[in-house]
């Protein structure tokens, strides 16, 4: 639960906390109250009240008028759709993106890695009438997505240990939540150069995720195509592995890399675009 932060100063706090009332309303899919943020947040209701009415009048919250909760604003999505779009992995790997969408059809992602998961900072809807998606600003958890299973096998070396190290939640039946096995599949995608996770984060949906490199030779974030097992297996079709994977060298090298370096040193072939 978050709780305020003693910022050193009157001012600041009321920073900090005007922040604090934003991502909480960002991350919640559902209207709050004005009782319920306040004991959230571990403060009073007439201090949130105050950064609401400010917020409020700014744009970037709404007050349901039926119920009189908070649910966030046009301008804040706005916001954060133009922040996401300037992110350099979004804003080099967008076309790429949108090729990749156009040859395959499935729904196309982009993602970042972050301290406790992989960020989402781009998306594409696939072709398909009905699909499943994944939202823009979403954080995609480390052991349960193809796109965390990227970032165990070429991020940090030490992050592999801290995951292992925590619970590892179980999201769905499918869900890989013993540490051996886990470790297991991480060493399986290093060697591969890519990563799926079929039924693990939401039954019947598979992604098929590959590394995106940075000019230093770390990990700058993932590609994935997401669908049904029915459309992307578990053991992906090779015109599937070879676009996905050629997709993500096309943005490492737009994002400066040297790829065949990291070809040598990964130990992963460099499929060309077709």
């Amino acid at each position: 639960m978050p709780r305020i932060v003693n910022a050193g100063g009157g001012g600041v706090q009321a920073v900090v906390l005007a922040l604090q009332v934003l991502e909480y309303l960002a991350a919640r899919q559902d209207a709050i109250g004005v009782t319920a943020l306040a004991q959230e947040l571990g403060t009073t209701k007439s201090r949130v009240y105050r950064h609401l009415r400010t917020l409020m009048q700014q744009g970037y919250i709404v007050q349901v008028e039926a119920t009189e909760k908070y649910r966030v604003g046009s301008r804040l999505v706005t916001l954060g759709q133009a922040v996401s779009e300037n992110l350099p992995l979004a804003a080099v790997g967008r076309s790429v993106l949108r090729d990749l969408r156009d040859e395959l059809g499935h729904f196309t992602v982009l993602s970042q890695p972050e301290e406790e998961g992989m960020r989402v900072v781009a998306t594409l809807s696939g072709k398909s009438a009905v699909e499943a998606q994944v939202k823009q600003g979403s954080l995609l958890g480390f052991h349960y997505s193809a796109q965390g299973r990227i970032a165990l096998a070429f991020g940090d070396p030490g992050l592999i240990e801290r995951v292992l190290r925590a619970k590892l939640a179980l999201v769905t039946p499918g869900t890989v939540v013993k540490p051996r096995l886990l470790r297991l599949e991480v060493e399986r995608v290093r060697r591969q150069g890519w990563a799926t996770a079929p039924g693990e984060a939401l039954v019947g949906i598979n992604a098929l995720a590959a590394p995106i490199f940075a000019p230093s030779g770390g990990l700058a974030g993932a590609i994935a195509v997401v669908d049904s097992v029915q459309f992307i297996a578990r053991q992906p079709r090779k015109p599937q592995l070879a676009r996905v994977m050629a997709a993500a060298w096309q943005i490492s090298r737009a994002l400066g890399a040297d790829v065949q370096r990291i070809s040598a040193a990964r130990g992963i072939p460099v499929v060309a675009a077709a």
